[in-house]
């Protein structure tokens, strides 16, 4: 991985912690995600006009990420539910990494050393070790096979985003249609499931979620191009870094609790970072 793709998964990562933040200061987590999602739909269709079609090898990849997109978007939002932004955050992130990398031995033949799958391991071991203390925390133990489910959705999509901008030839139409399907799919969910009430909210309301929905959008569109120019492997636990990014968010700005375990993680974190780049 070169040093400017690097540095810009990097922000990548820091805009990802911002947009995660906005969705759990938000009143109704499931509500904030809708009109991310929504907005994220209407940018997707934009950026279909603009950019070329992906090739044909590219759609059942396509398909298959909007549908584990809007999987992760919800567990997601059920898991802020029960938990603060510094705890569910890392363990959704944490495991995902790790997951990658298990199965990029089977599926994968981007070129990967021994010292960057231990930059891996340890950038996820500090990533979980981010969430010790969920049993003494206060907060509800339902959050831990959400997050969970969130972090293997993440693996998922990673993988299939990864494969399916490489073979669509143009990094740019596939982030578009992957989040305009998305948004199909999620708004699908939402009418099911909530009816249309669920679209009701006030202005400042949708204008968080559009502004959390273009950040995201902005962060992940950065991380496919970067899968085609890098290992999947390395940018995904590279992305997974936004962990630092979002602890200090909830530490620093919705003063949630700090410990020391906290200052421990983000040092094997940072150990992984400089072990990839050895």
């Amino acid at each position: 991985m070169s040093t400017s793709v690097f540095l810009i998964v990097l922000f990548a990562a820091a805009l990802h912690a911002t947009w995660n933040a906005l969705v759990k200061i938000g009143l109704d987590r499931f509500r904030t995600m809708l009109m991310l999602t929504v907005s994220q739909g209407v940018m997707g269709l934009v950026m279909i006009v603009a950019f070329p079609l992906p090739a044909a090898a590219a759609w059942p990849y396509l398909i298959a990420t909007g549908l584990v997109h809007t999987a992760y978007k919800l567990f997601l939002a059920a898991a802020y539910e029960h938990g603060d932004l510094s705890r569910v955050y890392p363990i959704a992130r944490g495991a995902a990494p790790m997951m990658v990398a298990v199965a990029g031995l089977a599926f994968l033949a981007d070129p990967v050393t021994a010292l960057q799958y231990g930059g891996i391991f340890l950038i996820g071991l500090g990533i979980m070790m981010m969430a010790r203390g969920i049993w003494t925390g206060g907060e509800a133990r339902k959050l831990l096979p959400l997050a969970l489910a969130s972090a293997s959705c993440t693996a998922t999509y990673s993988i299939l985003d990864g494969v399916g901008a490489r073979l669509s030839l143009t990094t740019s139409g596939f982030t578009g249609w992957m989040f305009f399907l998305d948004g199909v799919f999620f708004c699908t969910y939402a009418v099911i499931t909530k009816g249309q009430v669920s679209f009701k909210a006030p202005a400042k309301a949708w204008a968080t979620g559009t502004l959390a929905g273009a950040l995201s959008l902005g962060s992940y569109w950065i991380v496919i191009w970067a899968m085609t120019q890098a290992p999947i492997q390395l940018v995904t636990a590279l992305r997974e870094t936004s962990v630092l990014f979002a602890t200090l968010i909830g530490v620093i700005w919705l003063r949630e609790r700090a410990d020391r375990s906290k200052l421990v993680a983000a040092g094997l974190i940072i150990t992984g970072l400089i072990a990839m780049r050895l």
